[in-house]
Parts: structure tokens; sequence; C-alpha cells
């Protein structure tokens, strides 16, 4: 009769040796990897934000530091904010906006026709009887803030038009010199 030997068993040590590593190994990557993912990439994130806010921060800054005005129309919500109507069509349109906590302005400037400096008139509820020749209504601190000074060739015809809170008040100034182009300084604040 034959006698079987029983075969040895491995010891645990042996069979789950190299299996355990190898699990062991992969559950180190795998958390390595879940770290980095849970880490690494909101940080990334983070930082890639945070440059960009820095750089819109400095174009922000670079846009409301400047002084003096800009070429172009300020926009619809200011024009319409200020209660400036701008006429079409109007050339040299130029504008500078400032703000703080005590009073808000909108600087304008643009050369018009005979007609629409009518129709700018009326639309802000003048008319040309309402201009005051040689009166000059823009202060001095504003002309200094736009660069404007009215010590050139005229006719100057001025007009204030005040106006309860918290409509602006506007300070009009225009040049006559060329009466089919007027050109028209308007200078509009609000009280917050």
């Amino acid at each position: 009769m034959t006698v079987s030997v029983p075969r040895q068993a491995d010891s645990p040590d042996e069979q789950s040796e190299p299996e355990g590593r190898r699990h062991r190994n992969r559950r180190r990557a795998l958390t390595l990897l879940i770290i980095v993912l849970l880490i690494g990439v909101p940080a990334g994130y983070l930082v890639i934000s945070a440059n960009q806010s820095r750089d819109s921060g400095k174009d922000k800054e670079a846009k409301y530091s400047a002084t003096g005005l800009t070429k172009g129309w300020p926009s619809r919500v200011q024009r319409r904010l200020y209660q400036i109507p701008i006429p079409v069509p109007s050339y040299k349109v130029a504008y500078y906006e400032t703000n703080n906590w005590k009073t808000s302005r909108l600087y304008v400037q643009f050369e018009t026709t005979k007609d629409n400096l009518d129709v700018f008139l009326k639309s802000i509820g003048a008319d040309r009887d309402d201009l005051e020749a040689d009166e000059v209504t823009i202060n001095t601190r504003d002309q200094k803030i736009t660069g404007w000074h009215f010590k050139g060739s005229g006719p100057w015809y001025g007009l204030v038009r005040k106006q309860k809170n918290p409509a602006p008040t506007q300070d009009i100034v225009v040049n006559l010199s060329d009466p089919d182009h007027p050109f028209v300084y308007a200078v509009s604040r609000t009280v917050p």
C-alpha cells in the first residue's frame, strides 16, 4: 500500500508574501493617486485662479487709475445713469468717469451738428435760449481732470441743469466757433 505523504501546506508567509506585496504596492499607489487628485488638482486650480484674479485686478487698476478722457462712447448704462444722451451722429466723442463715496461724475465731450445740438438740449430738458453767452459753467477742478481749456476761440455758452437727487446735475459748455459743428463739453454728477 502506498502511503501518501500529505503535502505540506505552504506557510502563510510563503503563500501570501508575494501576493501581499503586490496588493500593498497597488494600494499605496492608489492612495498616492487619490492624494494627488484630492490635493494637487484643487491646489493647481487655486494657483491658476489666483493668477487670473491678480491679472484682472491689475487691468482694472490700470483702467481706473487712468486720468483724462478716453476716446470712444460711454456705455449706454453710463449715458442713461448720468442722463447724457449723445446724439447720433456725433464725432470726436470722449469720456471719463470718476467714482468715490461722495460723488460720481461722467465727463463727456463730442462734436455734433447744429440740428443735433438742439436734439441734445431738448433731450435734457433745455433749449438754445437756456445757453448763456460767455458763461463757462464747468469748474476749474473738472477742467484740470479732463484737460479742458475754455480760453481759446469761442464763443462759449454755458448751462447748468440742476435736478433733485437722485437725478444728476449737469454742467454744460458749448463752443460755437463753428456754428454748423458745435462742440459740447458736459460734466454730469450724481450723489449716491
